[in-house]
């Protein structure tokens, strides 16, 4: 078993988080289980995230702070360590998405990371059949703060009806899901759009993207497949997808519109009904 006081610092924000809990603990004469106490969980836990067998939550990371006045060190440096366990070919995207002033998406078969709720994202994260699901939700959960900052990025997603109807994770999950694409009518910053299946062929037929503006430094695009993710400035291809995107946002569904579908097709086909025995299953997005 890795000790903390083992750990090398430098080798990762989870090593350093760990080096830093130990020490600081150590600092105010605290064992561990005392320590899990006053932020109210086991000592074990404490001992795991110390040896980085456990990858700490924000939660978690605000009570250290309070309880060692730590004056906020451990919430800061939580988010990089929560985005140090997303895939290495994602990580860069978290980064430019986190500094981002404007993101415009479309979403050809999932809700968009930053609008999924626990449930729904934890059932996505699950078809990768990952060993640290827990710690990908939880990295995902903390992606999606940046839309609650005092200046957050301007957010709009244009989903595919697909969307709403591919049953992921239930349908409670599913109802929960479309009700809280609802509770976002009342952000001026994030706005959503449903593409109709009446709208037919269209310009992003060959799947989904993100792209997003900064207030400094040039525009990037991002695009998925199977494996990895694709991230560039490419001043032709920046303007290639914004061409398609604002094709994408015509043929798409006011925003009042699309707020009536989601209504919609939330209490018919996800209304208090039994649950089937099968559900479906989505391909894995980041």
């Amino acid at each position: 078993m890795v000790l903390a006081r083992d750990l090398d610092p430098s080798a990762s924000p989870l090593d350093y988080y760990g080096y830093e809990l130990r020490r600081l603990r150590e600092a105010a004469g605290l064992k561990q289980g005392q320590l899990g106490d006053i932020i109210y969980c086991t000592g074990s836990l404490i001992g795991q995230v110390e040896c980085t067998k456990r990858v700490p939550t924000r939660d978690f990371s605000e009570r250290l702070d309070a309880a060692l006045g730590t004056d906020g060190t451990f919430s800061r440096l939580v988010g990089l360590v929560l985005r140090s366990v997303l895939p290495t070919w994602f990580q860069p995207f978290a980064e430019m998405e986190a500094r981002a002033a404007y993101i415009s998406t479309y979403q050809a078969q999932l809700v968009y990371g930053l609008l999924q709720t626990s449930d729904y994202a934890r059932a996505v994260l699950a078809t990768g059949l990952p060993d640290g699901l827990d710690d990908l939700l939880a990295a995902r959960l903390d992606r999606q703060r940046i839309l609650d900052r005092d200046k957050p990025p301007m957010a709009w997603v244009v989903l595919d009806e697909a969307a709403l109807y591919r049953p992921i994770g239930g349908r409670e999950t599913m109802r929960q899901q479309l009700a809280h694409l609802l509770s976002f009518r009342d952000r001026r910053w994030v706005r959503i759009q449903i593409l109709p299946f009446s709208a037919g062929e269209h310009a992003s037929l060959i799947g989904s993207f993100t792209a997003m503006r900064f207030e400094d430094d040039p525009d990037i695009v991002y695009s998925e497949d199977l494996i990895s993710g694709h991230m560039t400035a490419n001043p032709d291809t920046v303007k290639e997808a914004a061409l398609r995107y604002a094709h994408l946002q015509a043929a798409a569904l006011s925003v009042e519109e699309s707020a009536a579908l989601i209504i919609r097709v939330m209490e018919e086909r996800y209304g208090h009904q039994p649950e089937p025995d099968q559900r479906g299953v989505a391909q894995v997005k980041l």
